[in-house]
């Protein structure tokens, strides 16, 4: 992630100029880290790279065919009874279960599908979002959860498992969804996305919101490298799997495979002449 390797660095270079004679590398540490904390930070860099992955896919276009499940992908929460169960949901976990209801509203018979393990709490995220779907007022038949998905590979997987290939909407974060829908198209599935919780907008006019950096921005930067991270991630799994799948189809000679081809080429070489001796 940006923001902790830049302040590594910077904690690296102050390290070096209190306890080295390097100072000249120490300095250049110290700048990088500074430079590159102005830079992940400042709204004309950090929303162009967040935006392009983002609007990869356009908001939520009804399909011609009827939806039959709507399925919003888990993010995190906390569990704590002194406040309400909405506030237990981190930011994204509420954008994408709202966007999740409304478009479960516009396809009566729909069955709404919510994702999530328990990280780390005695609740699952999929239980935490039904009880705040409940309350919203989404009847509890119409509610399947997945509670042992613990990464979206694992959550594509099991809804090829629940439902099969029926008409799907998902619904994930707008920088989450281009990976998240490349992981149900490996598995046959055709989900129609529905994106949201967008953090990147460039209609910003005014000069001191726009120029000065901002906390925010850099959780831009967080977000692109993260998903940047996922899909080379991804990649490298694709590759290494594709590898062994090679390695295991191609034929293995066995022991009594090999002294019958050494038999083989003893039995082709021409004998040697005996006035050759």
């Amino acid at each position: 992630m940006p923001l902790p390797g830049l302040l590594l660095i910077g904690f690296i270079g102050l390290f070096i100029l209190w306890f080295s004679k390097r100072k000249g590398f120490a300095s250049f540490l110290l700048t990088l880290s500074l430079v590159g904390l102005f830079v992940l930070s400042f709204q004309p860099v950090t929303t162009p790279l967040l935006k392009s992955t983002e609007r990869i896919y356009p908001s939520f276009i009804a399909p011609d065919v009827p939806v039959e499940y709507v399925l919003v992908l888990g993010n995190g929460h906390v569990v704590d009874d002194n406040i309400s169960p909405i506030s237990e949901l981190s930011r994204a976990a509420v954008m994408r279960l709202t966007e999740g209801i409304r478009i479960y509203r516009m396809y009566p018979g729909a069955k709404l599908i919510l994702s999530g393990y328990s990280v780390g709490t005695t609740v699952s995220h999929a239980r935490m979002m039904a009880r705040v779907a409940l309350s919203l007022g989404v009847n509890k038949s119409d509610i399947l959860l997945l509670e042992n998905a613990r990464d979206t590979h694992e959550e594509a997987i099991q809804t090829l498992n629940a439902v099969n290939k029926s008409n799907l909407v998902l619904v994930t974060s707008a920088s989450h969804m281009p990976r998240a829908m490349e992981e149900f198209h490996q598995l046959g599935l055709k989900p129609t996305p529905a994106p949201t919780n967008y953090l990147a907008h460039s209609e910003i006019k005014q000069p001191w919101e726009k120029y000065a950096p901002k906390a925010k921005y850099l959780e831009q930067s967080e977000r692109y490298w993260y998903e940047q991270m996922g899909r080379w991630f991804m990649q490298l799994k694709d590759l290494l799997m594709a590898q062994e799948q090679q390695a295991q189809d191609t034929p293995k000679l066995e022991f009594e495979d090999v002294i019958d081809k050494v038999d083989e080429i003893k039995e082709s070489l021409p004998l040697p002449n005996k006035k050759d001796k």
